[in-house]
């Protein structure tokens, strides 16, 4: 309850962390190579929408329980992640001997601790403020949707020391950010807009400057520009970006604010006509699959 109750108070500021923080570091290790050979990153905005709307599933109230939406949707993902894997495992693209397992276990548990912990540590950077309960309760709806993801308990983490210790030492294990975490982690921030239903050419630049400006703020220099992000100063960006969004809720009750967070969340989710879908991917190109 009290990490339901903080993500719908701070749900702006935490899309904010994630989209410009959790995704792109998420993504800096060898899982970005199975991404992008299969092309179901940020060349499509369906794939990302897919991604906000499990995180706001699992954040619902009751969402994990069996018969909600945050429930089925992170068991499909387990489904949609042995399907990739087997596809990838006929692919030529794929080499076994230099990259192991696509879409493995160690990098699952790896990727869950970024959207974990690091989304509390990125989101308080931004502005969000978080209780200790709170932290631990964000923490628990993370573990428990890895865990109907299929991530194996013994690198399932248990508390927030547990998921630093997985993070520091997946990253002593991964090698540099190759050419493919590098066009991941730039289409991750330039599809932003198109994510907004943003059009105009204009706005759209200025976001996608924003979006580099904080993601490297966030991330620190020596991964971004492993990415080869803009070089674009950040000295004093997270203070100032705090600051106006500190003036926009002061301007608004909290009822408001809540209440247009929420809309803007629903508004770049993806959600389909005939409801929650259980397709897979039926060739391991995206551009010659089904939809699913």
């Amino acid at each position: 309850r009290p990490g339901v109750s903080t993500f719908t108070k701070n749900v702006y500021l935490m899309l904010t962390a994630f989209v410009t923080g959790v995704l792109v570091e998420g993504f800096s290790t060898l899982i970005a190579k199975s991404f992008n050979i299969t092309g179901r990153v940020a060349s499509e905005k369906r794939r990302l929408q897919q991604n906000n709307r499990h995180m706001m599933e699992i954040f619902y109230p009751l969402g994990l329980q069996r018969e909600n939406d945050g429930w089925k949707l992170s068991t499909r993902i387990r489904f949609v992640h042995s399907r990739i894997r087997c596809l990838l495992a006929k692919s030529r693209d794929w080499e076994h001997e230099t990259w192991g397992s696509p879409v493995s276990a160690a990098h699952l548990g790896f990727a869950l601790s970024v959207f974990s912990m690091r989304l509390l540590e990125y989101s308080r950077a931004v502005g969000a403020h978080f209780s200790k309960e709170e932290e631990k309760s964000v923490l628990d709806v993370w573990r428990y949707s890895g865990y109907l993801m299929g991530i194996p308990e013994a690198i399932l983490f248990t508390n927030a020391e547990d998921a630093r210790k997985i993070y520091n030492i997946s990253y002593l294990l991964e090698p540099p950010p190759d050419e493919d975490s590098i066009a991941v982690a730039n289409l991750l921030i330039t599809s932003i807009p198109k994510i907004a239903n943003i059009e105009d050419e204009e706005e759209c630049n200025r976001l996608v400057n924003l979006a580099y400006t904080l993601s490297r703020a966030l991330i620190g220099n020596r991964l971004a520009e492993s990415f080869n992000f803009p070089k674009t100063p950040t000295l004093g960006t997270l203070f100032m970006y705090r600051l106006k969004q500190r003036a926009a809720r002061l301007m608004r009750d909290t009822q408001s604010v809540r209440s247009q967070n929420f809309t803007q969340l629903l508004e770049i989710s993806v959600y389909d006509e005939r409801g929650l879908s259980y397709k897979m991917p039926n060739h391991v190109y995206s551009s010659q699959s089904d939809q699913w």
